[in-house]
């Protein structure tokens, strides 16, 4: 397949294992949503405690980052397809035993930190195999697209069917539906793709196992190394940075709703508006864009991206909030390019780590924007602190869009100064 050779969103579905992953994420993801809310009102109607809902969760973000820094080495090490299937196995094991009636509230948020410190290793693990099935042109990028759209779509739709679900059943029969949705996605993965070599083989792999390196030190390496690239460490903030701004204004809706005197229903329409204007603005840019116009948005759409929630400094409306929140979401659409370029950057021995590390510094940053926006809130008006995470983003967001230019392969700085140099030690990852 020519390497960038696309003819939109149907060629991504013209591939027969990405029709598989495809099912197995939009399955597991409205399993995920239906257990977040049944969970949270199984905890709040065995302890009657608001803390302990919320910290519910709360507890599916932070665990990120242990499981994206410690275990991301996993990703590398083993074959794609085994990673996968263990983790969905793992993960329907740990909802099975919630569903126990003997569980104790201990044991519920136990195990939720166990299944969101999987996360990141399944969801790195998945990133990086879709390189070895889409191929690392737009494809790549287009597929990536097609599960982010699916992402949002299954937050929205996810909600509306939890909330059937615990009408008719009770909580733990709600979360019985996750189970199963593991279940069919470790099916569909395992027998609708194909069983490839673990990314990082060959003769340094093996030295490495003979030395008997442990995960731990590989994973943390492997952050270290890239962290310590130039170029990949500009491309992951701009992953991350905006991300931690843009939650502002969802993590706030309600008291903002409520200072505005709107019901139920307008904080219903809050909380859709952002991830509405994100799936239009994704389908617009992988469709109307072709890869090279997608490159060229990106650090123009990055650098502006949080404009629109200045709009918040003047105590808009309902219909004026609602226009600022579906640009903002329209403003996410800069990653489609941006996927491109961290693939490029980055060497593919060390690709299960970085998708890994990508994707838990991005629910970690997400988690530590809305802790600090509902911090602010204490002390400052709503509107206020939505506006001011729209100013203090979109200068985080101009120096970071200046450093990626700076390191651009073709950019001033040059290739060669920003290339990885791998210690012999950290070229591969030893048997576990």
């Amino acid at each position: 397949m020519p390497k960038n050779a696309s003819r939109g969103y149907g060629a991504v579905f013209a591939v027969r294992e990405f029709r598989f992953v495809f099912a197995a994420h939009l399955l597991s993801l409205l399993g995920v949503v239906v257990s977040e809310i049944a969970l949270t009102f199984l905890v709040y109607d065995l302890t009657g405690s608001p803390l302990l809902s919320a910290l519910t969760f709360a507890l599916g973000l932070l665990p990120y980052l242990v499981g994206g820094t410690l275990l991301a080495g996993v990703a590398d090490r083993y074959p794609a397809r085994r990673v996968l299937v263990v983790c969905d196995l793992l993960c329907a094991a740990c909802v099975g035993v919630m569903v126990l009636p003997g569980t104790p509230i201990a044991g519920l948020l136990a195990l939720r930190c166990v299944v969101a410190a999987i996360a990141p290793v399944f969801t790195g693990t998945r990133m990086a195999a879709l390189t070895d099935i889409l191929g690392e042109g737009d494809l790549y990028v287009l597929g990536r697209s097609l599960l982010r759209i699916v992402s949002q779509s299954a937050q929205l739709a996810g909600f509306g069917v939890g909330g059937v679900l615990l009408a008719v059943v009770p909580a733990r029969g709600a979360i019985c539906v996750t189970v199963g949705t593991f279940l069919c996605s470790a099916a569909l993965l395992r027998f609708g793709t194909r069983d490839r070599p673990a990314r990082a083989t060959g003769r340094e792999a093996g030295q490495e196992a003979g030395r008997g390196g442990a995960l731990l030190r590989d994973s943390l390496g492997g952050a270290r190394l890239l962290l310590g690239d130039r170029r990949i460490r500009a491309l992951l903030l701009l992953f991350w940075v905006p991300a931690m701004f843009v939650v502002a204004p969802e993590a706030l809706a309600a008291p903002y709703a409520d200072s505005l005197g709107l019901g139920p229903a307008a904080l219903g329409l809050l909380m859709c508006a952002m991830p509405v204007g994100h799936i239009v603005a994704e389908l617009y840019v992988g469709t109307a864009l072709s890869p090279g116009a997608r490159s060229r948005v990106v650090l123009p759409v990055a650098a502006l991206g949080l404009l629109p929630l200045l709009v918040y400094g003047a105590e808009p409306g309902l219909g004026w909030t609602l226009t600022a929140l579906a640009l903002s979401g329209a403003g996410a659409a800069y990653v489609i390019g941006l996927d491109q370029w961290f693939v490029a950057a980055v060497p593919e021995e060390l690709r299960g780590r970085a998708m890994t590390l990508l994707t838990a510094g991005l629910m970690t940053i997400q988690g530590l924007g809305m802790a600090a926006a509902g911090l602010a809130a204490e002390f400052l008006p709503v509107h206020q602190v939505v506006a001011g995470a729209g100013v203090i983003g979109t200068l985080c967001c101009l120096v970071l869009v200046r450093e990626v230019h700076r390191t651009a392969p073709d950019g001033p700085d040059g290739r060669e100064k920003d290339q990885i140099v791998r210690p012999k030690s950290e070229t591969g990852p030893s048997a576990w």
